[in-house]
């Protein structure tokens, strides 16, 4: 992080950072401990759209972080400041859980299956198929095609499911028609945090387990980007990309003494 400045604002992804299936990650306590106690700026970043901010907030208490709901920010949260940008007081066709519908209300959007102005995609564990030819023929008769995050599949206990990004395949697929995906690895997901929390690019850092979602756009956003070993990228993995991070270390316990 060479000739940059102090970083002020700190972003972090959740899952891979803070915690590990479900178990906070060693130091990540701490971690978020010393920048509430400095006052630092800080977001837990989530390509999730099916909890909203409270919701996350009570899981992460449960694995032991504790990270107050506006100290979290979601692809749903991401994509309903993205469409009150483009159209305020719009409407949508919404596919996904209560993330996604509580932050479009929360933007005044109007959610209807009447002419929408847009059909929005998000995850949900739940993927209706009445729900998806809905939104085909909605698409086909002209409501513009936007998508939380690209994630092709989730975890869970049973193994992977089918997530946003296959689902949204299937409508492109069916429509002719490439959704805007809002969430990482688009650098709007990091710009509208940044906005979310007054922060700076110049002096904001990105902190992930993944060279090409977390990583790759950070570094597109302009902000200092550091690796953690924790989650889906390993070391010989690094080089692979044509892209590197600012700084790789072995786990957020190594950040501590950076926050000041």
């Amino acid at each position: 992080m060479n000739e940059r400045k102090p970083i002020e604002c700190w972003l972090s992804d959740m899952d891979g950072v803070l915690v590990h299936e479900g178990s906070p990650v060693p130091g990540a306590d701490e971690f978020i401990r010393r920048l509430r106690d400095l006052g630092k700026r800080f977001l837990v970043l989530t390509n999730n759209s099916i909890y909203t901010p409270r919701d996350l907030s009570v899981r992460l208490r449960g694995a032991g972080l504790e990270v107050p709901p506006e100290a979290i920010w979601t692809s749903a949260l991401a994509t309903a400041r993205f469409l009150d940008d483009q159209r305020p007081g719009g409407s949508a066709y919404v596919i996904g859980e209560a993330g996604l519908t509580t932050a479009l209300h929360e933007s005044g959007y109007i959610l209807t299956d009447t002419n929408p102005d847009y059909v929005v995609l998000g995850e949900t564990r739940t993927y209706s198929f009445t729900a998806i030819t809905r939104a085909i023929r909605l698409i086909d008769a002209g409501s513009r095609f936007i998508a939380t995050n690209p994630d092709a599949v989730g975890p869970s206990n049973e193994g992977s499911l089918p997530a946003c990004g296959a689902v949204a395949a299937m409508i492109t697929k069916a429509t002719g028609v490439e959704p805007y995906f809002v969430g990482k690895p688009n650098p709007m997901m990091m710009r509208s945090a940044l906005n979310a929390i007054d922060g700076h690019s110049e002096s904001t850092a990105m902190i992930g387990d993944r060279m090409d979602t977390d990583i790759v756009s950070g570094m597109e956003a302009g902000l200092h980007t550091i690796l953690v070993l924790t989650g889906v990228t390993t070391k010989d993995q690094i080089d692979r990309y044509p892209f590197r991070p600012s700084r790789v270390v072995q786990s957020v316990a190594d950040l501590i003494d950076l926050i000041e």
